[in-house]
């Protein structure tokens, strides 16, 4: 058994799987702690690596291509707190890091396990019924159908239809993106028929996530429902997903665009969206772009 334990979490490798256990410290994000403890089988894992610094330290593993559906759901766009593939190494633990990353590295090697994409998720995401409330509404997914629920914050036009109610068979694609900058995230499923290119502001399939402590977790209910849709290799060749780059805003627009970030902040934290703390940090990134 190769083990090393830290503030952040626990990782375990018997030469069959790997356990990850999240710790308990602050800086382990929401949802890590929300999904709890992983068992990554040998057979999912492309690789592991191991990389010293200053203050820390940092195990990465690398799944192959297919392998786990929230992967496959947040396409490499998991912040560091949240992302249960990585685990912050102390320095004085440096050495059990790189022992664990060898242990991990022979299996591999004796096994003869490929680095190739897999055909079939190796990995069962979260169980259902899931269910978040964050952003402009709630999302909620019990195996068969995903649930969609507004609330007070929505934009009437979409509000206005009330709850909408989607099969799983209607379902062809899941899209998770967090919020960055002044640009709000979403989660949207990918309807049969419905129409391309609407705002997630304006689509009644999508909620809208600007970036605060409970979005992340949107990232279950994408990637549960990405478990139950077709692998992505019953398409055909397997193609890396790259997350999308953003339109520059106008320069001309800028000041404007922040002005107006500023009041919706305002907004949120006399209404009690945002707490002190989130309010004062948000309203310090706007005003390092001014």
């Amino acid at each position: 058994m190769a083990e090393i334990i830290q503030k952040d979490g626990t990782w375990a490798f018997d030469g069959d799987a790997l356990r990850l256990t999240p710790g308990r410290d602050k800086n382990v994000g929401l949802l890590r702690r929300e999904l709890g403890e992983l068992v990554v089988p040998l057979g999912a894992l492309a690789g592991i690596s191991f990389e010293q610094g200053r203050k820390a330290g940092r195990l990465r593993l690398r799944l192959r291509d297919g392998a786990d559906p929230l992967l496959q759901a947040t396409a490499g766009r998991l912040a560091g707190a949240h992302d249960p593939y990585q685990l912050a190494v102390e320095p004085d633990r440096y050495g059990v890091a790189e022992y664990v990353a060898d242990e991990v590295r022979n299996a591999l090697l004796l096994d003869g396990v490929s680095a190739d994409p897999v055909t079939a998720y190796l990995l069962p995401g979260p169980p259902v019924p899931v269910s978040v409330s964050a952003g402009d509404g709630t999302a909620g997914f019990d195996g068969d159908r995903v649930r969609l629920e507004w609330n007070w914050k929505t934009e009437d036009a979409k509000a206005s239809s009330g709850p909408r109610t989607i099969p799983l068979d209607e379902i062809t694609g899941v899209e998770w993106q967090p919020a960055a900058g002044l640009e709000n995230g979403h989660l949207r499923f990918l309807v049969r028929g419905a129409p391309a290119a609407v705002p997630p502001k304006y689509d009644p399939n999508a909620v809208e996530l600007w970036g605060f402590r409970k979005d992340p977790l949107m990232a279950l209910v994408a990637a549960a429902v990405q478990a139950r849709l077709p692998h992505p290799s019953a398409a055909g060749p397997m193609v890396p997903r790259i997350p999308p780059q953003r339109a520059a805003e106008p320069a001309g627009d800028d000041h404007d665009v922040l002005l107006r970030r500023l009041r919706e902040l305002g907004e949120l934290h006399r209404d009690g969206v945002l707490t002190d703390e989130e309010f004062a940090l948000a309203k310090q990134a706007v005003l390092k772009r001014m």
